[in-house]
């Protein structure tokens, strides 16, 4: 595939060296394994923030377009139902309905992980964060500071 140099100026190097070897005529595989293990630790909400915010808008092609349809579609998913909780109607109903279905979709990963079902209740809140952090991402990339890593912006905006 013409070695590293190839994904060398990337911002999201994993998903380029996975096109990199899907263009040479490799294969790829991606899925959980027992045995995988992460060989970066994130101790704090904060470098969690940073891990996120360094490739969210280079992920969404800083496009505003991408973007606001990933805002849309994460508060339609994940904020709206507990904010329907609060109308005491009909709606509330719906809410709680959404809520739950998105928690037994998030079951198979918190058992994978060894964690309890209970952890479900915190996605919107999750979403929230993630949200805020993609936001963050866009804006530091309209600045010029995009993708910073290591204190070099990676991901610099053209004009």
């Amino acid at each position: 595939m013409g070695g590293i140099g190839e994904i060398r100026g990337e911002v999201i190097d994993d998903c380029a060296l996975a096109r990199a070897v899907k263009r040479s005529g490799g294969c790829i595989w991606l899925g959980l394994a027992e045995e995988t293990c992460s060989l970066r630790g994130y101790s704090t909400w904060a470098e969690v923030g940073r891990l996120i915010s360094r490739t969210a808008f280079a992920q969404l092609r800083h496009s505003i377009i991408l973007l606001l349809g990933t805002i849309a579609g994460m508060a339609i998913t994940y904020l709206v139902p507990p904010l329907l909780l609060a109308t005491g109607s009909v709606a509330a109903g719906m809410g709680l309905g959404a809520w739950i279905l998105m928690m037994i979709a998030f079951w198979p990963t918190l058992r994978f992980y060894g964690r309890s079902p209970l952890w479900g209740l915190l996605l919107p809140l999750i979403a929230a964060f993630y949200l805020g952090a993609t936001l963050h991402s866009a804006v530091r990339y309209w600045k010029g500071r995009g993708g910073l890593w290591k204190g070099r912006v990676q991901d610099p905006a053209r004009a």
